[in-house]
């Protein structure tokens, strides 16, 4: 039996990954129509669920995002900024991984304080790909930071890690609103 578990894993980790898409500059363009589930167990339309309101979307597509995520986070805290709601979406393409999302989600329950269930959207599947198709792949690591118009329109957008000059550069977006 654990072998199975570790072959499937195995067979999981090797479909999930995939070759790397370019980076791509989606500002501009509408984000696209993907579903996905809160850690708190809400269903998500995106962008339809954040019509008539301006968000920030924050997309990891590793693990190891998450650092990035973290350096963000620290930035939108510590600046004076008068953020729209901030929702953290990891996605997770590929139909192998789709078949643990519970698990895998549990695994993310035990590191996110509860209170923070409801702004951590995770994308699975062929979404979870179209959105890594959407912006490219290249250095994963790095978080991708989306700024959506009341429209779900990507109005600002960076992919190039964390900073205090993008983290400006959104401030002086935000500011023009």
């Amino acid at each position: 039996r654990i072998r199975t578990m570790i072959t499937v894993l195995a067979i999981g980790l090797f479909l999930g990954c995939g070759s790397t898409i370019p980076n791509r500059m989606p500002e501009g363009e509408q984000f696209p129509p993907v579903r996905g589930k809160s850690l708190a167990g809400q269903e998500f339309a995106l962008p339809d669920t954040f019509k008539g309101k301006q968000v920030i979307l924050i997309l990891g597509y590793e693990q190891n995002t998450q650092f990035d995520i973290d350096r963000w986070g620290v930035g939108f805290f510590t600046a004076d900024l008068n953020l729209p709601p901030v929702y953290e979406i990891p996605t997770i393409p590929g139909l192998i991984p789709s078949l643990f999302k519970e698990q895998i989600d549990g695994g993310m329950r035990k590191g996110i304080p509860e209170e923070s269930w409801k702004d951590v959207i995770t994308v699975y599947g062929n979404d979870g790909k179209k959105l890594t198709e959407w912006t490219g792949t290249e250095n994963p690591r790095n978080a991708r930071v989306v700024l959506l118009n009341e429209e779900g329109k990507v109005v600002w957008f960076h992919d190039r890690g964390y900073g205090l000059p993008p983290l400006q550069a959104l401030r002086e977006k935000l500011d023009k609103k």
